[in-house]
């Protein structure tokens, strides 16, 4: 028997209630911590800064196109 791997979320979980405020808030609590760990290792936090803010603009971008294309995938189950 061939094994696939299944990539959507189990049965049960549902979408959370402000999943756009959730990844911000997730992404900005990272990006801030991409900063804290730099300045505690003596890196320079104007590099960090930049590199924060690049994760948090791709990753919240990602989540987003990903949420968009979630939620209109649920609606169009739910009119059928």
């Amino acid at each position: 028997m061939k094994r696939r791997l299944r990539w959507d979320a189990p049965h049960g979980i549902t979408t959370p209630k402000h999943p756009y405020r959730d990844t911000l808030l997730v992404y900005t609590g990272a990006a801030i911590l991409i900063v804290v760990i730099a300045v505690a290792t003596g890196g320079g936090v104007g590099r960090a800064i930049g590199f924060a803010a690049a994760f948090f603009v791709i990753a919240t971008l990602w989540s987003f196109r990903s949420w968009r294309n979630r939620l209109r995938a649920e609606r169009r189950n739910d009119e059928l």
